[in-house]
């Protein structure tokens, strides 16, 4: 890339090009794009030709960033709260003023409820991924750190089962950014075939994953194999579509790994060498022929013995896993049997397979390390961490269903304050029973709220708000996977400055200096940056500004070279030191040792009585080019492409239910209902609908009840509390029933 990141332009304007992450969203993809910045004011967003991943593509949400940045709504000074809760008054402030009242009351309630008595809650996808575990842990004192979907139902599932059975941090498809020349690198080689699991990476780009490598490793050859619910627009040019009704994944994963067994596909040499619990896996992947696992899952028998002779024959082939793992009481098992499949067919950790990093390096080591200034007394008071030891083992966080049951019971103490970093959760983000936890947070004697726009969150709980900059108003860095997998690290350099506005890590500075000044010892952001970077890189955040990226290059077959245990031995850094088909933790932890299909908790299946009354199967969730989760819901232009919240339903069932295109209709079950607008489709199975999730409307009242008309399409509400698996992990998002009507 060109060193110089900063232009001037002859009309006075200038130049910065940087790499995105959020807000907005943008998950840490890090998208290349040059700025254009004239009289104080971002004017347009171009995609960076230069940038090795993204090379100039961008999606609508990138290029809307200057209606974003300079939105009439947007938040840009810290403000508090003047009279009730909701009531939509409001008092713009100081920082200082701010930070007086904020650390009154963080040293009140520290001093007479004890620290624990404090919660940090955490958005997804944004930078507050990195931030909001120092910030509680680090600059507040709290070990009470929530991400607060129910099941903790977003990646950590599939890093804590990746960590039990692999020892290993992300397992990524290989998509050659870890190399300068990419898909020139002589190492490197395009799968044959890629397996797309519960994930649609064209319009997620999920955590590091730019979604656009499929299409290029389409054009080299790459083969897809779709397994969905729902047929997208890559299952359109996908060789093989596996849809399967929703919830049954693991049924499936389990008859696809019975063919490869039984026809003796798989990889003899690494199952005996670097598989623990072989015979014990082979007894169990038995028990589901395909003739079964087509009648649990609707897929035909046929269709399974095809993929899974493709898949393990393919050399080398990849997998990616979606939300489908981590949204379902069932997706632990899942997890280990698609791991499993990887492993055994060898395309684990070698080229054009499955590419798996530390369990965590640069700023997310730094990111759990923060805990070190708690006390082990104040750490064994997280919510939940003895309850459920297979989340608080892997995961430095609450276990996010057992804190709202702290909230409505106060036990085993009770929260008095609460921080809201990037998180809008009552709107349908990720909160199961989001009006519970609505009634439950306004127990909370004092909130601050750090976001860019007012939310139905915060105009409901906040008394101090803080204004979030874009990743366009400040200097950062992106870090894919959160160092789980950091395949490259690239330089969010500041562009403009509109406000007051201060990010995720200047609020830690800021707040820590105050509070805990010997875990904040750097001066600025940009020595932070270069400490973090330098022990990894050997470069520091000003160098980084000037390659734009850096792409740190892979060592493929570590287990043989020693280079994923502590003690360098060659293996995996399991109990076993081998890859657990048998799983020692989990069976330490209750659970059984090895994979099982286990119906949702509410199916045709499991609930015949129930699902006469709501005959359709609902999954939620699937991503949108034009949001990012609950964001960009006042964008004019985004707007224009997606004015609704939309339901999906196929034409027979609807002309069944007296329903045509663009009836706004009502979806309901035995926890909630939400109302939406009906698209009809045939890529969606005849007993399935699908419903869109992030609905409020900004251009509704704020004040209460209303709060910008959260309740109206909010499909979480159909969602129920605490229905996890086994290990504490997962809930219904993907798979529940309902019924769907014509709105009166």
């Amino acid at each position: 890339m060109e060193k110089q990141w900063k232009k001037t332009l002859d009309d006075g304007s200038y130049t910065v090009r940087t790499c995105g992450w959020s807000p907005p969203g943008d998950h840490p993809v890090g998208c290349g794009m040059i700025l254009t910045v004239k009289e104080g004011r971002l004017i347009k967003v171009e995609g960076d030709p230069e940038h090795p991943i993204t090379n100039g593509r961008l999606c609508v949400r990138c290029l809307t960033l200057p209606e974003y940045t300079h939105h009439p709504q947007r938040v840009i000074y810290p403000m508090k709260r003047l009279g009730a809760k909701g009531e939509n008054k409001w008092q713009r402030i100081s920082w200082d003023e701010a930070w007086d009242t904020i650390v009154d009351k963080i040293n009140y309630f520290k001093e007479n409820h004890g620290a624990e008595s404090i919660v940090v809650f955490g958005g997804t996808g944004r930078e507050a991924c990195l931030y909001y575990y120092p910030l509680g842990f680090a600059s507040i004192g709290t070990p009470n750190v929530c991400y607060p979907q129910s099941g903790w139902s977003c990646y950590g599932p599939r890093c804590a089962i990746t960590d039990y059975i692999l020892g290993a941090g992300y397992p990524e498809i290989d998509f050659a950014g870890h190399f300068e020349d990419r898909y020139n690198h002589p190492g490197w080689k395009a799968p044959e075939y890629l397996m797309l699991w519960g994930k649609e990476p064209l319009k997620s780009n999920p955590d590091g994953f730019f979604g656009h490598s499929v299409i290029d490793m389409m054009k080299l050859g790459t083969k897809i194999i779709m397994v969905d619910p729902r047929i997208s627009w890559l299952a359109t040019r996908a060789e093989h579509v596996l849809q399967l009704r929703p919830g049954s994944d693991t049924a499936l994963a389990l008859g696809l790994l019975h063919v490869i067994i039984k026809e003796d596909l798989y990889d003899h040499d690494f199952v005996e060498n670097w598989c623990y619990g072989w015979d014990e896996f082979v007894e169990r992947v038995m028990e589901y022929p395909p003739e079964k696992v087509s009648e649990i899952t609707w897929v035909p028998a046929e269709k399974i013995y095809e993929v899974a002779r493709v898949f393990a024959k393919a050399k080398p082939a990849s997998l990616g896993w979606g939300l489908a793992v981590d949204q379902n009481p069932n997706g632990v098992q899942l997890g280990h049997a698609l791991l499993a499949m990887i492993a055994i067919t060898g395309n684990l950790d070698v080229p054009g397979g499955v590419t798996i990093g530390p369990p965590a390096s640069l700023m997310g080591k730094w990111r759990v390390e923060s805990r070190s200034n708690l006390s082990e007394e104040l750490w064994n008071k997280r919510i939940g961490a003895e309850q459920w030891p297979a989340v608080s083992t892997a995961l430095a966080t609450t276990h996010p269903d057992e804190t709202l049951n702290t909230l409505e019971t106060g036990k085993p103490y009770k929260l008095r304050m609460g921080w809201f970093n990037s998180s809008n959760f009552i709107t349908p983000t990720n909160s199961a029973q989001p009006d519970r936890w609505y009634r439950a947070l306004q127990s909370l004697e004092f909130s601050v709220v750090q976001d860019t726009f007012m939310t139905p969150t915060a105009m409901a709980f906040a008394d101090i708000f803080l204004p979030l900059p874009t990743f366009a108003e400040h200097d950062g860095v992106v870090l894919t996977h959160y160092g789980r997998n950091a395949v490259f690290a690239g330089a969010m350099n500041k562009a403009l400055t509109v406000g007051e506005t201060k990010s995720d890590l200047e609020v830690c500075f800021e707040l820590g200096k105050r509070l805990n000044p010997k875990a904040w010892p750097w001066d600025n952001v940009s020595d932070f940056f270069t400490e973090q970077l330098k022990p990894d890189t050997g470069f520091g955040f000003e160098e980084l500004r000037e390659k734009g990226l850096y792409q740190p290059g892979y060592t493929y077959k570590k287990h043989e070279k020693g280079l994923l245990r502590f003690d360098g031995e060659p293996g995996f850094n399991t109990v076993t030191g081998m890859v657990e088909l048998c799983s020692t933790l989990f069976e330490s932890w209750g659970d059984d040792a090895l994979p099982y299909h286990e119906e949702p908790p509410y199916s045709p299946y499991s609930t015949p009585e129930l699902a006469k009354e709501y005959p359709l199967t609902l999954t939620t969730g699937a991503r949108k080019y034009t949001s990012f989760h609950s964001e960009h819901r006042q964008l004019k232009t985004l707007r224009e492409i997606d004015p609704n919240p939309e339901m999906e339903i196929h034409p027979e069932t609807a002309a069944e239910l007296g329903i045509i295109e663009g009836d706004w209709v009502v979806i309901e079950n035995m926890f909630g209902k939400a109302r939406m607008v009906a698209h009809l489709t045939e890529a969606i199975h005849p007993k399935v609908v699908h419903a869109t999730h992030g609905w409020w409307f900004p251009e509704k009242e704020a004040a209460e009840p209303s709060l910008f008309g959260v309740w109206e399409s909010n499909i979480n509400t159909l969602m129920p509390h605490q229905h996890n698996g086994k290990l504490g992990f997962g809930d219904t998002f993907k798979s529940i029933l309902c019924k769907v009507y014509r709105e009166a």
